[in-house]
């Protein structure tokens, strides 16, 4: 895109993406033409491992808020879509492709269900089909596989000959290009090192911390899935007071001291968390919520300014993120409970009362407690000291748990 010799827009260019412009609301026309022209030059990219498919490494997640907000990041050269059954949120791309068609074969869209064996997909598919108003998937995945399988169970899906036949089948089809999966499970380091040996599945969306040890299960099995070219899209990153969405005071203050970095590159501390899970060559993208257009703007500023970050910069935003109290743990293995001698399952009990306090979908986190033993619902008695301590993230159990009876029980 040109710009005149006075260095300003070019006016053809701003009237081509006048649509584009239309949808960012709160800028003066200058600042909003500028906008756009910024938008004319594509968001960086990675491949999705074997599939070749180039994705913009920021992917807009599941959200329950009008569709303008999909129309924002499309409009900000976000490319990759995701949504799911237990969502909600197929009814908005529905209404979007039959708005804008031309839309659809522009964008990779993703979208789960949940499966108790293989063979279910193919029935399932056809439904998301008619959810979403569209005659394909770009990549079908197990919703949260490990959730509603035993890890034994899950482990032994993805490399069994059931899963082979259904995903084949989904290919030949064209209903889906791609098949996948998704999992936050405590166990999702033998999960996904099964995935990597069966040679099945395409891709994989896994809840990720870019802090990692380099001798963790499962960073181990992270690499093997990408040498054997299994594509995988980071979520669940991160949640707390001033990671989440609704933080409190001014953060770039708050973290300046802790984080010079941030101040550096004037980032927020969740840009500055991007940088540092972008800068991981495995991770093809980042999957996040993104609510509204102030959060779009946001990311894929960030984007646009992405730099790889050192690893003691890295380590940096972990300390600024373990220190402002963090409500989930993304590298969470199950360590804490075992600390604390509980069977109450701490780190997903942790992680539904982020999903109804800072991702918006109270009706799935009451639904997955619901779904918990009594066993793994009682954490009375548990030695939560002892389990905060085991914690990678150090979540405040003590604090959490009280919320976590009274939001979700």
């Amino acid at each position: 895109m040109s710009s005149d010799q006075n260095g300003g827009i070019d006016r053809r260019a701003v009237l081509r993406t006048g649509i584009a412009a239309a949808a960012v609301g709160g800028c003066t026309p200058l600042a909003r033409a500028q906008e756009v022209v910024a938008r004319d030059k594509p968001l960086p990219t990675r491949k999705l491992g074997k599939t070749g498919v180039a994705l913009t490494i920021l992917e807009q997640g599941a959200v329950r808020s009008p569709d303008r907000v999909l129309r924002t990041s499309f409009a900000s050269g976000i490319r990759v879509f995701d949504t799911a059954k237990v969502y909600g949120t197929e009814p908005n791309f529905k209404k979007w492709f039959e708005q804008d068609p031309a839309v659809r074969k522009q964008i990779f869209l993703v979208t789960k269900d949940m499966p108790r064996a293989p063979k279910d997909l193919l029935k399932m598919i056809d439904q998301r089909l008619a959810a979403l108003g569209t005659d394909y998937i770009d990549l079908f995945m197990i919703h949260g596989l490990g959730d509603n399988h035993s890890t034994d169970a899950a482990c032994e899906m993805v490399k069994g000959q059931e899963l082979k036949e259904t995903a084949d089948a989904i290919r030949k089809s064209g209903k889906a290009k791609f098949v996948g999966f998704s999992t936050h499970h405590k166990n999702r380091a033998q999960i996904i090192q099964a995935a990597s040996e069966g040679g099945i599945i395409d891709a994989i969306m896994l809840q990720f911390t870019p802090w990692l040890g380099k001798d963790e299960p499962l960073t181990r099995a992270l690499d093997s899935a990408w040498k054997k070219g299994v594509g995988l899209i980071s979520m669940k990153h991160i949640a707390g007071q001033f990671f989440g969405d609704k933080p409190k005071g001014d953060i770039l203050k708050e973290v300046v001291e802790r984080v010079p970095t941030l101040k550096e590159r004037n980032l927020t501390p969740f840009q500055g968390l991007l940088h540092a899970i972008w800068t991981d060559e495995r991770i093809t993208a980042s999957c996040v919520s993104m609510k509204n257009t102030d959060h779009v703007r946001a990311n894929v500023d960030a984007l646009r300014r992405f730099k790889p970050l050192t690893t003691a910069q890295i380590h940096e935003i972990r300390d600024a993120a373990l220190a402002h109290g963090p409500t989930l743990c993304a590298d969470c293995d199950g360590r804490c409970a075992q600390a604390g001698g509980t069977q109450a399952a701490l780190g997903d009990l942790t992680r539904f009362l982020t999903y109804h306090d800072h991702h918006g979908h109270k009706g799935e986190a009451r639904r997955h407690y619901a779904a918990l033993s009594c066993a793994e619902r009682d954490w009375s008695g548990a030695d939560l000291a002892a389990a905060r301590a085991a914690c990678p993230n150090g979540l405040d159990f003590a604090r959490l748990l009280p919320l976590v009876d009274e939001r979700l029980s």
